[in-house]
C-alpha cells in the first residue's frame, strides 16, 4: 500500500473503492491481520499498481515469475541492459566463492537473471506470432 500511496497517491478508501469492497475497514481488517480472500489479491495488486503479493507467494514457494512475453522485436538498450547485468550477476557470483559476497544478494541477482532470460527466450518463441498488446505499451 506504501506503493500505491507515494507513486500513486491513492489513500485506502481508494484502494477500497478499486477493489470493490464496500468498506474501507474490511481493507484494514484484512492488512492487520495477514489474511486478505485469495480473489482479493489481483484487485488489491492492481489497484496499488504493484505485484508484491503475487512476487511474495511465488518467492515464498521456491518458484519464479517470468512476465510473459509478447512476441515483439527487443530494443538493442534493453538487450544491453540484459548483457551488463548478466557481467555484474557472474561478477557478484565470483565474489560469492571467494567470499566477498553474501549469499542472499547472490541468490537474488541469480534469481533475477533468469528471469530476464527467460523472457528473452519467451520473445524468441513467440516472435512468429506476436501477441496484441491490449494491457498497454511495454
Amino acid at each position: 500500500m506504501l506503493h500505491a500511496r507515494e507513486k500513486l497517491n491513492r489513500s485506502v478508501e481508494r484502494i477500497a473503492d478499486l477493489m470493490g469492497i464496500p468498506s474501507h475497514f474490511t481493507l484494514y481488517k484484512y492488512l492487520d491481520s495477514g489474511r486478505m480472500p485469495a480473489m482479493l489479491i489481483p484487485a488489491f495488486e492492481n489497484a496499488c499498481g504493484a505485484n508484491f503479493v503475487t512476487q511474495y507467494l511465488a518467492h515464498s514457494a521456491n518458484r519464479m515469475l517470468v512476465e510473459i512475453p509478447t512476441g515483439r522485436r527487443t530494443s538493442h538498450k534493453e538487450l544491453n541492459e540484459v548483457s551488463a547485468y548478466t557481467h555484474q550477476v557472474m561478477g557478484m557470483l565470483i565474489d560469492f566463492y571467494e567470499g566477498r559476497c553474501e549469499q542472499e544478494e547472490v541468490e537474488g541477482a541469480l534469481t533475477t537473471l533468469i528471469e530476464d532470460l527467460a523472457h528473452q527466450r519467451g520473445n524468441v518463441a513467440k516472435h512468429q506470432q506476436p501477441e496484441l498488446l491490449l494491457g498497454g505499451d511495454q
